[in-house]
């Protein structure tokens, strides 16, 4: 049975007074699993919700097959509801298929061959085993039980409640019962949040798998590189949003090119443009008619000036004609990006005969237990390790701001800055630039200011800190500690939220420099680049692995 295609044409939408969707058309076909990337900000996100039909577009169409999952719907539960009843629903349809084949394969055996309604039975019959097929329905508890356990819910009893479960286990089930489901056209929003390297593994298994269509907004680069057959930029090009043909890594070296041909087609075009405006300029006066001849020209002047005359007026004409063509098709100047431009993320400190920072035989009930750890002037520190292991434990006490058992020592009158997960202001109603400007004092805004970052665009300076995206508000808490430079920079998932585009820059200044560095992070693509040291943090263990 042909799998259906999920259609989108010219999609407008509005939010808060801005068009964040503008003419967006889209064909995703089976067996293509898309990317959407782009600035924070840029509509990925909001693309989702309209092609699931959450969302209505203020212009523009979506044709969308039946069974359409998409991982950011609200669960149709609450907080009473059980693990069994989400897993029950997500095999509804497979139970469904399974119960109708036999109904039709009985109807079958009753009726005879040369009854009419016997080949409208087969026809039926059919259609329905090639669908039960198709969702592997014969297949589908044990696929129940195969997906938690990959998820990492396999250990959790059927009968626990939702309410039991944190919001990542809840976000994990959520996704859980999308891939027991199996739908023809799958919408993930984020869908590596909260997952360890093994689940994420296994989710790209998973969608690998998948006969149907896929379109994915991913942060995750690792993610990005293993499931995508195309991706879609949705920031700014020539034409509109443009879509690569492979995965992330080949999207990266095209879109680069395309860049760099947008900025060398606008920078032709300008210089053509101001050639012909001389050149139309400087003819339109050699041939204005209250100009008087010359001593020169007076001389023959009725043999040829008349012919001189007429070739300037065509120049002028044809330069008019040319001018007035480029000037209704040139191509927009390409805007700027935003590039990372946060220099040294560290400061300088002196070397002396004792550590930063160190910790011995730390411990924090239930959360971290850590033999030692030192910390040099110039570390370069990456923390791994799954979920619940302590790595934000961690942190939080290498920057005092968590009290530990155990002997911890900080250099005196030491500088430390703290990226955290969750990125709160105590003034949302107060704007970015004036966030910024009192964080930071008037002269250091004044020298160093938000916009030489590369970190938030010159429109949104001016808007309330409780209207940015959760990127947005993790960028500009990374302004916050780049202007002013602490000796030892902690950042706790420095790439969560963020664009792919700009965790690579990021990921570009963690080199060796002044300063120290301690980098907690899940993030498969950051790890994999890591030159400098990393610690392992394991879950339920006395003691932290090691390793340079």
């Amino acid at each position: 049975m042909p799998q259906p295609a999920l259609l989108a044409h010219d999609l407008v939408r509005n939010l808060g007074g801005r068009r964040v969707l503008d003419g967006i058309s889209l064909t995703a076909s089976p067996g293509h699993r898309i990317g959407l990337v782009g600035e924070n900000g840029v509509g990925k996100s909001t693309l989702l919700r309209v092609l699931a039909g959450v969302d209505d577009p203020d212009a523009g169409s979506v044709t969308r097959p039946a069974d359409l999952g998409f991982l950011h719907q609200e669960m149709p539960y609450d907080a009473d509801a059980t693990i069994a009843e989400v897993l029950d629903e997500a095999l509804r349809e497979a139970r469904e298929d399974l119960a109708e084949v036999d109904r039709l394969g009985g109807e079958l055996a009753r009726v005879p061959e040369d009854d009419p309604a016997h080949q409208e039975l087969l026809v039926a019959y059919g259609g329905r085993l090639e669908q039960a097929q198709d969702r592997e329905s014969w297949d589908a508890d044990r696929r129940a039980a195969l997906v938690l356990d990959g998820l990492g819910l396999g250990g959790f009893g059927h009968d626990r409640t939702l309410g039991s479960l944190s919001g990542g286990q809840r976000g994990r089930l959520a996704l859980a019962a999308l891939l027991v489901r199996r739908p023809s056209t799958l919408l993930l929003d984020e869908p590596t949040n909260h997952l360890d390297d093994g689940a994420a593994t296994f989710l790209e298994e998973q969608v690998r798998s998948l006969p149907g269509t896929v379109v994915v907004a991913s942060h995750d680069r690792a993610f990005l590189d293993a499931v995508c057959t195309d991706l879609i930029d949705l920031d700014p090009a020539v034409h509109g949003p443009v879509r690569y043909g492979g995965n992330y890594s080949a999207y990266l070296s095209e879109q680069r090119a395309e860049r760099e041909r947008w900025e060398r087609r606008y920078a032709e075009e300008q210089e053509e443009l101001a050639q012909l405006r001389h050149s139309a300029g400087v003819s339109a006066h050699r041939v204005a008619p209250d100009r008087g001849r010359t001593d020169n020209e007076k001389m023959g002047y009725g043999h040829r000036g008349g012919r001189v005359q007429n070739q300037i007026s065509r120049r002028v004409r044809n330069a008019t004609r040319r001018l007035e063509e480029l000037e209704r098709g040139q191509v927009a100047e390409p805007p700027r990006p935003l590039r990372f431009a946060g220099g040294e993320l560290a400061a300088r400190t002196e070397d002396g005969p004792r550590p930063l920072v160190s910790l011995h035989e730390v411990r924090v009930p239930g959360r971290l237990t850590l033999d030692g750890l030192e910390l040099s002037a110039t570390d370069r520190l990456l923390v791994t390790g799954d979920n619940g292991a302590g790595k934000s434990t961690l942190l939080a006490v290498l920057a005092g701001r968590l009290q530990a058992e155990g002997e911890v020592y900080r250099r005196r009158r030491l500088t430390v800055g703290l990226l955290t997960q969750d990125t709160a202001f105590e003034r949302p109603d107060r704007t970015v630039r004036d966030t910024y400007e009192l964080s930071l004092g008037e002269q250091l805004a004044e020298k160093v200011p938000l916009s030489s970052l590369g970190l938030m665009h010159e429109a949104d300076l001016g808007k309330p800190v409780g209207q940015l995206s959760v990127g947005q508000r993790r960028r500009l808490a990374l302004a916050l500690l780049v202007a002013r430079p602490p000796q030892l920079l902690l950042l706790d998932e420095p790439t969560n939220h963020l664009s792919p585009r700009l965790c690579d820059e990021l990921e570009s200044t963690l080199g060796p420099g002044p300063g120290a560095i301690v980098v907690a992070s899940h993030d498969r693509w950051l790890r994999r680049r890591w030159q400098g040291r990393e610690l392992r943090l394991e879950p339920g263990q006395d003691r932290a692995e090691g390793r340079s």
